[in-house]
């Protein structure tokens, strides 16, 4: 594997697939409301840039619930504290500090002053498709501490995958069968009107 590649896998999401299987019952236990909710390892400015973010990429719709509803942020805090390590931690840090350097339009503006349109329009910049090219590595390929770009492209996967593998989008929006028994041969859309089964 080259460096650079092993660079972009440091951070935020590294042994997330690994111990996913395990990890998910974190997710369960996760019951504080966002409101009152105290990180283990988020600073409050850190807490609140998870938080914003989380509901722009998934947001409540008229059926279904926003990523904070479903306790994302605190799932994803519990697992840096608990998961990661140190090494990962501190480059997750820097990944937080840099966002924040980027949100705020100075250095003591709170980031309580950050608007929804200033989130969106950081992912909207900093969030890479396919074979788009992530300049900020391309100016530094040995840097030991992830881009903007790739830290974003961590969180949103892994609210993504906290998000699905939620109690409440498990049971309730995804096909839950709790004890599969039976083997189904057909077209999704037929099987289950398009949704995705539960793990």
């Amino acid at each position: 594997m080259k460096r650079r590649d092993a660079l972009k896998n440091l951070g935020l999401a590294a042994g997330f697939a690994i111990t996913a299987p395990s990890i998910f019952s974190m997710l369960q236990s996760c019951t504080t409301d966002v409101k009152t909710w105290v990180p283990q390892f988020l600073t409050s400015d850190e807490q609140k840039v998870l938080t914003n973010l989380v509901d722009i990429i998934l947001p409540k719709t008229a059926t279904t619930p926003s990523a904070t509803e479903v306790k994302v942020p605190q799932f994803i805090d519990r697992y840096i504290h608990e998961v990661i390590e140190t090494k990962d931690q501190e480059i997750t840090r820097a990944a937080f500090n840099k966002l924040i350097g980027l949100l705020k339009s100075s250095e003591t503006e709170s980031i309580d002053y950050v608007t929804t349109a200033q989130y969106t329009a950081l992912l909207d910049k900093h969030l890479l498709i396919t074979g788009d090219i992530d300049e900020e590595r391309e100016a530094n390929p040995e840097a030991e501490i992830m881009t903007t770009s790739e830290f974003l492209g961590q969180l949103k996967w892994m609210t993504i995958n906290a998000y699905r593998n939620s109690e409440q989008v498990g049971e309730n929006i995804l096909v839950y069968e709790p004890v599969p028994a039976e083997y189904y041969c057909g077209d999704l859309q037929e099987l289950t009107g398009g949704k995705a089964y539960s793990l």
